[in-house]
């Protein structure tokens, strides 16, 4: 019970000297600190070791007066010397990489999945050797001339027939895409 008062009595007399000092260190800190924020939270870490030091409430009321203020300094540069090592830098100079970085994101993985799966069952819809051509153009990456004679067909069978297998596909995006904007289920 004693101690619950002794704790009420603690927390009373920081408010106090909360109320007293806090907006003196904040203009203190705000004109060495670049950010509002991060002064306020330096103002609010000083009085947090007032809390945690031991020594602190057998001070008189001027050595409190100048703890704080030495904390304060203490932590301002503290605080400078963090921002020697780490570096800042604006969501401006970071957006180009963001934007990148989504093609990474487990939501573009699944769109890109999803098309995946779409493709697939397109070129499934399509004759044997339409697939066959296709899958040897852009999975194996090989040219016309090469498919021609892997398949024992003249080159320029197999160039019309990539071309109409692609028109092909296209087409079948090009209704997919105009039944989506349509509003219907595509």
């Amino acid at each position: 019970m004693q101690a619950n008062r002794h704790m009420a009595q603690v927390e009373q007399e920081m408010a106090l000297l909360y109320r007293k000092y806090a907006p003196g260190l904040l203009t203190y800190v705000r004109m060495r600190v670049p950010s509002p924020e991060d002064a306020e939270d330096l103002v609010v870490e000083v009085f947090v070791a007032a809390l945690e030091n031991a020594k602190f409430a057998a001070l008189s009321e001027k050595e409190k007066q100048l703890w704080f203020w030495r904390v304060t300094r203490n932590k301002v540069i503290d605080a400078y010397r963090r921002a020697k090592t780490r570096q800042n830098v604006t969501l401006d100079h970071v957006a180009e990489d963001l934007f990148e970085d989504e093609m990474f994101s487990p939501e573009y993985s699944a769109l890109q999945q999803e098309d995946y799966i779409d493709l697939y069952a397109h070129l499934q819809s399509l004759p044997p050797l339409q697939q066959q051509i296709l899958r040897m153009r852009f999975g194996q990456d090989l040219s016309c001339r090469e498919i021609a004679t892997t398949l024992g067909k003249q080159e320029n069978v197999v160039r019309v027939t990539l071309s109409r297998s692609l028109n092909l596909l296209r087409k079948i995006y090009r209704r997919r895409r105009e039944v989506q904007e349509s509003g219907g289920e595509g």
